[in-house]
């Protein structure tokens, strides 16, 4: 094996399994013809070597990578012209990175090749993306234009890449002529201008530069970091992509309607808002707005004492970040569902099932799981849908009390283990890894120390908390415990799903502190949010028991065996003796024991 530095180019069929699925014949014959007639040459024309094809992609190596470019922007222009006249449209999309690469026999590996294929995963169809070391290589040097689509976070590439769009220059595109490009490196430009934008393959936000209500133009500084805060914060969250700040900040001072943002910056979402200092306060209001619609799907205001003016920003902009990352994941999920099943790829099928979770039923957690596998079978390397699926598993025992044989809980823990290798620097797949390996595998120390992973990627994911929170309580460190769970309630007060998983997290807690009155209060409060909770029915019938109240106690035992008939004290402690402490342990056994439920 030897290395050397390349240009390395990597394209794929954007929707091919929906071609596939509508007609695989025609799909085949229009893309072998594709690459007799126009991709092949080209390669040849401009030097390239084609290393590989797959079904869909092909991955060719160039020893330039202004090469490398012009060969690709020859080929999307082409494929202009023959889609305009095509029945079936088969359209492109390519990614260019200059790096060093192995090479072993006619094969070639290494971060090269892999930063080349995840920014073509970031590219708009039809379109040519480069690394920001390809661009540095071919800048000044071809006709072509270039814009900044800004830092990206890829998949399985530890540092951020910054992204460049190509574009051909407007002064010599003919009316026919058309590539991709964007006002912030997003917003294509189509051979039909009426045509709504390509968006990503994810929730896309951009925020808007904040307004200063303070009536004083110096305090303009205040609203632009607040913006600048918010924008750092939401970045974390490995599944959005947020348009870079000095793109966003192109609006600043001018007059323009959110649908107009929205095509401009390629962003399904938009965040405005303002900021009013007066005295020693501040209060900043923020509004989310779905910009196809102009729909106002959140709205909230903070307020805080200006004593520390650098504390109070931070602490807004995890805040606005936290409570905003739910809000876009479910619109995202809303927009998937109103699509046509038969044209959802595999994200689509991923946003499907998380609202199916969020209805937190038996069945939705069933369907939810086959939309998951779905979506692994149209994208192997997609790691959220490894543990999500995983993950239904886990909560089909937890939260509705179906025990899983020995071969699911083998398997949902390997999936578990294969989303980590497949994205180790996700803070998602890192945090509910931790629960399922921690909790379901027993393997706290590791589950604690993939929640810690979690937020040192991104200390704003309230689900890690709450999940580190449960694992502490478990481990018997309930001061951590307390400290995190507190924190993911500060950072996502508002959404259920998340509440109920906190206010389990404290009953755990509580259970071992044998803290009568707060596992009482702890109860009440899931009860109203989730009325058929197992846990806190538990807890409230072990605390009538105690408090002598046999008549309380024995409804609350007929609630508990209305809906759950099959639950034993076996099940309760195959699923609560799980605390490392042998005295946490007897406090939870002795309240199975007196339960009245069946051994």
């Amino acid at each position: 094996m030897q290395r050397r530095l390349a240009a390395v180019l990597a394209a794929d069929v954007a929707g091919y399994s929906r071609l596939m699925g509508a007609d695989e014949v025609g799909t085949l014959a229009a893309l072998k013809s594709h690459r007799r007639d126009v991709i092949d040459p080209a390669i040849a024309t401009h030097g390239g070597r084609i290393v590989k094809t797959t079904g869909d992609g092909i991955l060719v190596e160039f020893a330039s990578a202004v090469s490398a470019v012009t060969c690709a922007m020859a080929v999307q222009s082409e494929m202009i012209e023959r889609n305009a006249r095509a029945p079936l449209k088969i359209v492109f999309r390519m990614g260019i990175n200059v790096g060093d690469i192995i090479v072993d026999g006619d094969d070639i590996f290494g971060d090269g090749v892999n930063v080349a294929a995840r920014v073509e995963n970031e590219c708009e169809p039809g379109g040519v993306y480069l690394s920001d070391d390809a661009f540095r290589q071919v800048r000044g040097k071809t006709p072509f234009f270039f814009q900044d689509v800004g830092e990206r976070t890829l998949k399985n590439i530890a540092r951020p890449i910054r992204i460049h769009a190509v574009r051909m220059r407007e002064d010599e595109a003919g009316p026919d002529v058309s590539i991709p490009a964007a006002a912030a490196g997003l917003r294509s430009i189509l051979l039909d201008p009426s045509r709504p934008p390509l968006l990503p393959n994810k929730p896309s936000i951009a925020i808007l530069p904040f307004q200063n209500m303070s009536g004083d133009p110096e305090q303009d500084y205040f609203a632009d970091g607040m913006v600048e805060d918010i924008t750092t914060a939401l970045s974390r969250f490995k599944s959005l992509l947020v348009i870079a700040r000095n793109s966003s900040f192109a609006y600043k001072g001018k007059t323009f309607d959110i649908k107009q943002v929205g095509r401009e910056l390629g962003v399904r979402y938009v965040l405005e808002g303002s900021v009013r200092r007066a005295g020693g306060v501040v209060r900043i209001t923020g509004q989310l707005i779905e910009a196809e619609t102009g729909a106002h799907l959140w709205a909230n205001r903070f307020d805080g004492a200006l004593e520390n003016v650098f504390d109070l920003q931070d602490s807004v902009a995890r805040s606005v970040a936290s409570a905003i990352f739910p809000q876009l994941i479910s619109a995202d999920a809303n927009q998937a569902a109103r699509k046509s099943p038969d044209t959802w790829d595999g994200y689509d099928h991923y946003l499907r099932g998380l609202a199916l979770v969020r209805q937190r039923t038996l069945e939705g957690n069933r369907q939810a799981q086959a939309e998951f596998e779905k979506a692994m079978s149209l994208d192997s390397t997609f790691a959220p849908a490894y543990v999500q699926a995983a993950f239904c598993v886990h909560n089909r025992f937890w939260g509705y009390l179906v025990p899983f044989t020995e071969a699911e809980r083998t398997e949902a823990i390997r999936r578990a283990v294969y989303a980590l290798q497949l994205a180790p620097d996700h803070d998602s797949v890192l945090g509910i890894s931790a629960y399922i390996i921690g909790n379901m595998n027993r393997e706290l120390e590791r589950g604690l120390a993939l929640a810690d992973q979690s937020l040192d990627l991104n200390p704003n994911l309230a689900q890690a908390w709450a999940i580190k929170g449960y694992l502490s309580a478990l481990a018997g460190d309930l001061v951590v415990a307390r400290h995190a769970l507190d924190q993911a309630t500060r950072l996502n007060p508002v959404d259920s799903g998340n509440v109920i998983g906190v206010l389990r997290g404290y009953l755990t807690a509580s259970w071992v502190m044998e803290s009568r009155d707060d596992c009482v209060a702890w109860a009440k409060k899931l009860i109203s949010l989730y009325p058929e909770d197992v846990h806190a029915l538990f807890t409230l019938n072990d605390a009538a028991i105690l408090a002598g109240d046999a008549s309380e106690a024995k409804r609350l035992l007929g609630r508990i065996t209305e809906l759950y008939p099959k639950l034993s004290k076996p099940f309760l402690r195959d699923m609560y003796l799980r605390y490392r402490k042998p005295e946490h342990q007897s406090v939870v056994e002795a309240a199975i024991n007196r339960s009245g439920l069946p051994d």
